[in-house]
């Protein structure tokens, strides 16, 4: 095994891909490489890419003509393109771009460690397949490094929705679920490692149906409620989810599961139904609204979090319209909204486009409605007294930074040796994205 190897990775897009990196570089330590923050001292750099921003694959060939220094340089530097901007675009990337040796789709990276060894001995590799074994099978496991007190955790990709606007289907794949041991099997190594706090993803992660036993299935619902059970895990979260795949066991388990925060992330996207069947959301705006009162129901004080694409295909002021009518209904304590923006090879792009200057005043429109809310929510805030991990030392000195049950971002004055504990917290300010308090 070669030694002193140093590998930068620069990772886009969602919080998958964050686990994805993680994942990656672990497979790769084993064969001598080390983590850098330098893409100058690098031996090999991977870009981990998403595809659902506007324009994805362009910025990623104007990255890899910054590396182009580098790669004259330095001529054993190995450059590699992953994730979904890899998938879509395949062997086309190294046409563009020669000095690329490596591109690894998002259900292949398990192979890196045979495809290094292969682009170290001068060949060019494109993996891109959907492969029948599970990757998950083949990565290192989990046991070496202390981690930081929350982590992300991959339990299911892939989506059978087919959005009107959304590539995930073609770059990620079909549904599929992790089996539940393994699941529950790489929680416990994380919590050995001082982990406290688990997300667990997935493009629809409510529409998990991981294998028990093999002869069951367990819902989202019943993996939570089997963590629940883990001595040292104290917080459990999830996302992203599909209004159509809340279930009432899961809207329970936030109404009993200790562990389970008080957040929901629920896209809905628009508040026309007409929008919406465009879309291929199969959901109705008052279906939504109906099930989030049932939430709230069931839980009181959870916070509400959603997506919202402004500008899609044939959206009129009218349908525009009920889209706030629906922000006003649901009082968002959090929120991502974006302008629609075509992506090749979807169904949306082929239709009438809303002119840039009007998605440009309704997504100015719909995001101060949304920041008001959000304030509201963290102001009200103020006065209580919240659970905090504290996940790591702020920007001042003396002070710690973390995380209520609302995922709440907390400031406090306080030593570094409160990182990685869960303190009651008393909220006693709200800045634009954050929330001040000190220690009962």
């Amino acid at each position: 095994m070669q030694n002193g190897k140093k590998l930068f990775v620069k990772t886009y897009g969602c919080q998958m891909n964050v686990y994805d990196t993680e994942r990656m570089t672990e497979s790769l330590q084993a064969e001598g490489y080390t983590s850098t923050d330098s893409a100058e001292e690098a031996d090999m750099i991977l870009l981990n890419t998403c595809h659902i921003r506007e324009k994805a694959a362009e910025k990623v060939y104007s990255e890899l003509g910054r590396f182009k220094h580098l790669k004259s340089e330095n001529p054993n530097l190995k450059i590699g393109v992953v994730g979904c901007v890899a998938q879509a675009e395949g062997e086309e990337i190294i046409r563009r771009q020669p000095l690329v040796d490596l591109v690894v789709g998002p259900q292949s990276y398990h192979k890196l460690p045979l495809l290094e060894r292969q682009i170290n001995n001068g060949q060019k590799k494109v993996e891109i397949d959907f492969p029948t074994e599970d990757k998950f099978d083949f990565l290192a496991k989990r046991t070496d490094i202390r981690r930081a007190p929350a982590a992300f955790l991959t339990i299911q990709e892939g989506c059978d929705k087919f959005c009107a606007f959304c590539v995930v289907p073609y770059t990620r794949g079909a549904e599929a679920s992790r089996p539940v041991e393994k699941v529950v099997s790489e929680v416990h190594s994380l919590v050995d490692r001082g982990v406290k706090e688990i997300t667990l993803l997935g493009q629809n992660v409510n529409a998990y149906h991981g294998t028990y036993s093999s002869n069951s299935q367990f819902t989202l619902a019943q993996l939570i409620w089997k963590l629940e059970k883990i001595s040292g895990l104290e917080r459990i979260r999830y996302t992203t989810s599909h209004p159509n795949d809340m279930t009432d066991d899961l809207i329970d388990a936030h109404a009993n599961c200790q562990k389970l925060m008080p957040y929901l992330h629920l896209p809905v996207q628009s508040g026309s139904n007409k929008i919406l069947k465009k879309m291929n959301r199969s959901h109705t705006a008052e279906a939504y609204v109906d099930l989030i009162s049932r939430v709230r129901k069931a839980r009181p004080d959870i916070l509400i979090s959603g997506d919202f694409i402004v500008g899609f295909p044939e959206e009129t002021d009218h349908d525009f319209a009920d889209t706030m009518e629906l922000i006003r209904k649901v009082k968002y304590g959090q929120s991502y909204s974006f302008k629609y923006s075509c992506r090749p090879g979807t169904p949306a792009a082929e239709r009438m486009q809303v002119p840039e200057g009007k998605k440009n005043i309704r997504l100015q429109e719909l995001q101060k409605l949304l920041s008001e809310q959000q304030k509201t929510v963290q102001e009200d805030m103020v006065g209580r007294t919240v659970s905090v991990l504290f996940e790591k030392t702020g920007r001042q000195i003396g002070q710690v930074v973390g995380k209520s049950d609302y995922l709440h971002a907390v400031h406090v004055p306080g030593e570094e040796n409160k990182v990685g504990l869960l303190e009651n917290v008393l909220i006693i300010g709200s800045n634009t994205n954050s929330l001040e308090g000190k220690i009962v």
